[in-house]
């Protein structure tokens, strides 16, 4: 029997090692590769997303569309809750499967339950791939005995259990769509065509330097540019890497992956095509594997932790009175402390959406028990808003270890907003 296939593009907005849409053209005889505007977080009444964010979101989808284009098909852009328009699209093109990639985030598991009830109620077929991370999350869970390790000499101990990550799948091409089509109308750019910032109420003028451009094909160029660099791969040691370089000293590639650009698993096995050529290389936690597995270890600690983006509730994390000055707060975002690193970095972040991890550690530690006392639920939210590889899980994360929240309770180690910057930028460039 020859499926009629709803593809749902959330996160990995890729061609290349994407199971789930791979999934999506077996005994296709149409294919509908769709991605839903929600307006949850178009209009950003709880979910924050600044404009830099908007315009890499946006880029991701007209190169996705381009990639496609290229197979003789198209993506469909569709504004609407997913819950409200799918039973409108089954019933219009006359659906008899959908698929999409796993997503851990509490937010899309219960948009996902509701889809498949939606899907079961209209005779759909729901079919999932995990894709977005090395393992199966809830699995790494299971093995370890139903709760996620909290420490990373844990989780690496428990991923020797579990092996190498599955392999990446092929890349979409013409002959996994020889037999399917994506009906393309006359109308399909007006009806479906990829957005620009001004139709979604956001200014082009508010935006940054366009630094890093969203999209696969971005992407995969940026992971072989770093690829050719074999020695510097084999020497790279996280902590050893400059928070204030004028030109970025680490690969930049998190925003790809967050967006699902590039697929870990594909990044993760041509490193090791990489380590296996050269028989001394760093280790984990400080090599790029080991930067997969820090991204690895928040999203396991997330899926297994209650309550995860907050304090109360969250069994992992300690219960601090910290303070409440919105006057600080917004200095601290605005980046007029008065601590020219400090405020470097805050401004870096406005502009370009990136900052070296050695930086967002100063910054948070400077808004939490370093110096302000303010909640680092608080720094979340603003990390949320303006970074390009905003990810709820990884963000939750490091800002409860920064904090000294849950994960690192060496509280009394404290960066200092002066001397640290000093150590790597003595002329003062990057704050010039």
């Amino acid at each position: 029997m020859t499926q009629r296939t709803i593809h749902w593009f959330r996160k990995g907005l890729r061609l290349h090692d994407n199971p789930a849409l791979l999934a999506a053209c077996e005994n296709a005889s149409h294919l509908y590769p769709v991605f839903f505007l929600d307006p949850h977080f178009v209009k950003g009444d709880n979910y924050r997303v600044g404009v830099n964010r908007w315009r890499f979101l946006l880029e991701c989808l007209r190169d996705l569309d381009c990639g496609l284009r290229k197979l003789n098909s198209r993506l469909y852009v569709v504004k609407g809750r997913p819950q409200d328009m799918l039973p409108l699209l089954f019933r219009e093109w006359c659906v008899t499967r959908l698929t999409f990639e796993v997503d851990t985030e509490p937010f899309a598991r219960h948009r996902d339950r509701e889809v498949e009830g939606v899907a079961a109620a209209h005779g759909v077929e729901v079919v999932t791939r995990v894709s977005h991370t090395l393992f199966d999350v809830e699995k790494t869970i299971a093995k370890n005995g139903g709760s996620p390790p909290l420490t990373y000499q844990g989780f690496q101990k428990l991923l020797s259990k579990l092996g190498l990550p599955a392999r990446p799948v092929d890349t979409l091409c013409k002959a996994h769509l020889q037999d399917c089509e994506t009906p393309v109308a006359d109308d399909h750019e007006d009806r479906y065509g990829v957005p620009s910032l001004a139709d979604l109420g956001k200014e082009e003028t508010e935006c940054g330097p366009r630094l890093y451009p969203g999209g696969e094909t971005e992407a995969v160029e940026r992971m072989e540019r770093h690829l050719k660099k074999t020695n510097w791969i084999c020497k790279f040691e996280k902590p050893q890497t400059s928070p204030n370089s004028l030109e970025p000293s680490t690969t930049v590639l998190s925003p790809y992956l967050k967006f699902g650009c590039l697929s870990a698993r594909t990044f993760y096995y041509r490193l090791l095509d990489v380590y296996r050529l050269n028989k001394v290389h760093t280790q984990p936690p400080v090599s790029l594997h080991g930067q997969l597995l820090w991204r690895e270890f928040f999203y396991t600690a997330a899926l297994g932790t209650s309550n995860f983006d907050r304090m109360k509730d969250n069994p992992v994390c300690v219960q601090v009175q910290w303070d409440s000055n919105p006057q600080y707060l917004a200095a601290w975002k605005q980046g007029r402390t008065g601590y020219p690193f400090i405020d470097a970095i805050m401004t870096q972040l406005r502009q370009e959406g990136w900052i070296h991890h050695l930086a967002r550690h100063s910054v948070a530690c400077f808004l939490t028990r370093g110096d302000l006392w303010l909640s680092w639920e608080e720094g979340q939210k603003v990390f949320e808003e303006y970074l390009l590889d905003a990810d709820w899980s990884i963000n939750a994360g490091n800002w409860m270890w920064l904090s000294a929240s849950a994960f690192f309770h060496q509280y009394f180690r404290v960066y200092s907003p002066v001397a640290f910057g000093k150590k790597t930028d003595k002329n003062g460039d990057y704050i010039k």
